[in-house]
């Protein structure tokens, strides 16, 4: 079946002479890496094609490649690429832009089908995994820098391979890439996980002010005064969020930061055990069963987020 979806998504890309490559907005590692191993490929594979990748630029994610800025009056006839995203709505960069066609690749369940073609798997540790998997499966020419890509987005989406959605496959896939274009482990973390020393700091202070239910549940709200007091980003906690698991009393926990720009609470959930996607999915967001976000416009809203997670966990801890 893979097989089939792959060979199909690889004659539409040589069908194709422009196409345009996206993902979702707040991009993490696993979404830029995917993005721009994917655009990359097709360039290398096809240098006569028009291939951009769209979207924010995030400066901390540059080791990863540049965004492009293209002219979208000039792009015309279009096929449309989106990564690590299940719906339209999540899609950053695509307003105003003209496409003929959409293909999916991603690892996030999603009953909605929005692509001509989609090559999902909720199995996969992370988009890249995917990506990877089609290259190798179409036969698609890598470099050393692509694969290094694929190698740090999937070791950033499994939490260094310490999540449960990380499989065989997963080593299987990653074993390749270092055997067939002798990846270098060290500085490719250096990109990964090295943080100025204020962000250090600010991890600091979301230990200090984790609040915990006596039902498992642990949350942090943190306010715009808070990022501009430590010098950090809104996308910063949701870095930082899988560095919290493992604590022996939290069963789930909830990062809610307040974007002034876009007026939302954005909140990044994790879980060691209740499905917590189907919870998300109520408050404008979803994802796995144990990683999800959610997108809030009022306190209102956040407040009984809270309660349902929290409940989530009673009845956890009671079926145990």
């Amino acid at each position: 079946m893979a097989l089939d979806i792959c060979k199909q998504i690889y004659k539409k890309i040589k069908k194709y002479n422009t196409i345009v490559v996206a993902r979702h907005v707040g991009p993490d590692p696993d979404a830029i890496a995917s993005q721009i191993a994917f655009r990359d490929t097709i360039k290398l594979n096809f240098p006569n094609k028009k291939v951009v990748a769209i979207g924010s630029y995030v400066s901390k994610f540059k080791y990863f490649g540049l965004i492009d800025k293209p002219n979208y009056n000039e792009i015309m006839e279009a096929l449309l690429v989106i990564l690590d995203v299940p719906t339209l709505d999540r899609v950053d960069g695509i307003e105003g832009l003209q496409y003929n066609e959409i293909i999916k690749i991603d690892h996030h369940p999603c009953d909605t089908k929005v692509a001509s073609l989609e090559f999902v798997d909720d199995t996969a540790s992370s988009a890249c995994q995917l990506v990877a998997e089609f290259n190798f499966r179409t036969g698609l020419k890598m470099n050393q820098n692509i694969a290094s890509n694929l190698f740090l987005g999937i070791v950033s989406d499994s939490d260094r391979f310490l999540l449960s959605y990380t499989t065989a496959k997963t080593f299987h896939i990653v074993s390749k890439l270092i055997d067939k274009y002798h990846l270098n482990f060290e500085p490719l973390y250096n990109n990964l996980y090295e943080r100025p020393i204020n962000e250090i700091r600010f991890h600091g202070y979301l230990a200090e002010h984790l609040n915990l239910t006596e039902n498992g549940l642990a949350y942090v709200k943190i306010t715009p005064e808070i990022l501009k007091e430590y010098d950090v980003d809104n996308g910063t906690p949701s870095n930082m969020i899988n560095d919290f698991n493992y604590i022996k009393e939290v069963l789930s926990w909830i990062f809610v930061t307040y974007d002034e720009k876009n007026a939302i609470y954005k909140v990044n959930i994790r879980s060691r055990g209740p499905i917590i996607n189907e919870i998300a999915a109520r408050y404008n967001g979803g994802g796995h069963k144990f990683a999800s976000g959610a997108r809030c416009k009022t306190e209102e809203e956040i407040d009984f987020l809270l309660k349902d997670l929290d409940k989530a966990c009673k009845d956890y801890k009671e079926s145990q």
